[in-house]
This record gives C-alpha cells, sequence and structure tokens, in this order.
C-alpha cells in the first residue's frame, strides 16, 4: 500500500497553479478560442477558402499576446514583491509561457489540420516562428516592458506578412497571403533561419536574465 501523499505534494501543484494561473486565465483564453473558431466558421460555414492562410498569419502572435498579458505589473498585484522571490522573477515569467504555449500550440495547430490548405504551408509551420516570437519578446520585455515588446514582435511579424500582401499586384488577396506565408514558413532554410531566431533569442534572454529579478516595466 502506498503511504499518504507528502503535504509538499498539494502545496507544490497550489504554487503551480498560481504561477500558471494569469496565462489562462481573463481575455486571452477566450481569444485564442475566438479565432480557433472564427476559422472554422469562415471555411465550414461560409465557405472562404483562405481560412488556414489567416490563422498562420495571427497564430504566432497569439502566444506573444498571451506572455504579453500574463506577466508583469498589469497581471499581478504583487508583481513587485514576486519579482524578488527565488520562484519569481525570470522563472515565473517562463512559467507562464510555457503555459500559455501548452494551450495554443495544440488548439491552433490541430485548428489548421481541420481547414483546407488552399495553398498555404502546413497546420505546424508555425510552431517555430511561434516558440521564436515568444522568446523574443521574453528577451526584449527584459528592456522595453511586456506590452511594448509584444507590439514590437506581434507588430514585426504582422508587417512582414501583411504588408508584402497589400502592395502586390494582382490575384486575390487570400492567394497572395498563401504565398508570403509559403516564403516566410516554408521549406528547411525559413524553419532554419526560425530556429535560429529561437536559440539566439533564449541566449538573449540567458544574459537578461537578471533584469527580471526587479519589476519591469509595464
Amino acid at each position: 500500500m502506498s503511504g499518504p501523499v507528502p503535504r509538499s505534494v498539494p502545496v507544490r501543484v497550489a504554487r503551480l497553479l498560481w504561477a500558471a494561473g494569469p496565462a489562462v486565465r481573463g481575455a486571452w483564453l477566450p481569444a485564442v478560442l475566438g479565432v480557433a473558431l472564427a476559422a472554422l466558421g469562415l471555411s465550414y460555414g461560409a465557405g472562404f477558402p483562405g481560412a488556414r492562410a489567416l490563422l498562420l498569419a495571427l497564430a504566432p502572435v497569439l502566444p506573444v499576446a498571451g506572455v504579453a498579458v500574463s506577466y508583469g505589473p498589469h497581471a499581478d498585484p504583487l508583481h513587485e514583491v514576486a519579482a524578488a522571490t527565488p520562484g519569481g522573477g525570470l522563472r515565473l515569467a517562463l512559467t507562464r509561457t510555457v503555459a500559455v504555449l501548452t494551450v495554443s500550440l495544440p488548439l491552433l495547430t490541430l485548428t489548421g489540420l481541420l481547414l483546407p490548405a488552399s495553398g498555404a504551408p502546413a497546420a505546424a509551420a508555425w510552431l517555430l516562428p511561434g516558440l521564436a516570437l515568444a522568446l523574443a519578446s521574453l528577451a526584449l520585455a527584459s528592456v522595453v516592458g511586456c506590452r511594448a515588446a509584444a507590439t514590437l514582435t506581434g507588430g514585426g511579424w504582422l508587417c512582414a506578412v501583411l504588408a508584402p500582401v497589400a502592395v502586390a499586384p494582382g490575384g486575390a488577396a487570400t492567394a497572395r497571403l498563401a504565398g508570403q506565408l509559403s516564403r516566410c514558413l516554408d521549406g528547411v532554410p525559413a524553419q532554419s533561419g526560425w530556429a535560429a531566431a529561437a536559440v539566439l533569442s533564449a541566449a538573449l534572454l540567458t544574459v537578461r536574465r537578471t533584469a527580471y529579478d526587479r519589476p519591469l516595466r509595464p
């Protein structure tokens, strides 16, 4: 017979739930669910052929937004205190980032698998970009704050994907978007570039880790 569960186990579980809590509550989680349901509705309800392309364009931004709203003074009334504790700071930020990725990566990828390709990249092609942008946002947040970092990284991705589509001549916008996403996401060179970006962002975050020992900018 197994003995009683040590008291430390419930305490650790409670601490983990508290640490991850802001990452999966509030407006962010309904927003992710809304994007997934809207993509399915556009495809199967309205017969829109570019639903997967739109989903792939938005998907890398959602983890960045989740990280931005789950860590910082706006997410924690006791942010200043938490940042100074051994379990706070970067460790807390990474815990919430993992919670955000645990929700968004499988949900949005599964949704993409359910949508017709219509010339868009594979449903999982956004995973490395999503990870790289989330890590880049964490590294940049140590300098400019979470919200500004999310605006720069997420806005940069959207500009890189949408701006060429807006100025490209001829053809349907959805076809141009699918082509631009293929250039950004498809193939070994593109994915290798995103992998390198993720590694570089992780390295920069390691260098800047002590910045998380004090309260970040909002």
